[in-house]
C-alpha cells in the first residue's frame, strides 16, 4: 500500500468542501489514515515550499498557504500517488478534467483547493513534515 500526503488549501476550506473533497478520496479507494486541521505559520509554509523558494511565485504561495486553515491528510491505498494526483486534476482549474477536484472547487491557478505530492520519494518528505509516525494508523 503506498501513502501520500494530501492537503486541502485554504480556499477549499473556507468554502465549506472539506467534507466533499474526502468523499471523493475515499469513494476512489483511498483510505484516511491520518487527518489534521491546522493553520501554516510563515516558517512552516517557506520550509514545506522550499523546492520553490527561486521561483517567482514563491511569496504569493507562502502568503496563500498562511492565508487560514488548512487540512493534512496521509491518503492510503493502491498506487495512492497517481491515484490522487490524477482525482485532484491539473494544477490550473482551467485545464482540469471535469469531474476532477480542481475542476469542481478550485478559483485559480494560485488558489487551486488541493495540494498532492509527486512522487513516493516526496509523499515521504512531505508526510513526515506534518505527522509523528504515532499520527498515522
Amino acid at each position: 500500500m503506498e501513502q501520500t500526503l494530501s492537503i486541502i488549501k485554504p480556499d477549499a476550506v473556507k468554502k465549506g468542501v472539506i467534507g466533499k473533497i474526502v468523499d471523493r478520496f475515499e469513494s476512489n479507494g483511498l483510505r484516511i489514515a491520518a487527518m489534521k486541521k491546522l493553520e501554516l505559520s510563515k516558517k512552516d509554509a517557506q520550509n514545506f515550499y522550499a523546492v520553490h523558494r527561486e521561483r517567482p511565485f514563491f511569496g504569493e504561495l507562502v502568503e496563500f498557504m498562511t492565508s487560514g486553515p488548512v487540512v493534512v491528510m496521509v491518503l492510503e491505498g493502491e498506487d495512492a500517488v497517481s491515484k490522487n494526483r490524477k482525482l485532484m486534476g491539473a494544477t490550473n482549474p482551467k485545464e482540469a478534467e471535469k469531474g476532477t477536484i480542481r475542476a469542481d472547487f478550485a478559483e485559480s491557478i494560485d488558489a487551486n483547493a488541493v495540494h498532492g505530492s509527486d512522487s513516493l520519494e516526496n509523499a515521504n518528505i512531505e508526510i513526515n513534515f506534518f505527522f509523528a509516525k504515532r499520527e498515522i494508523s
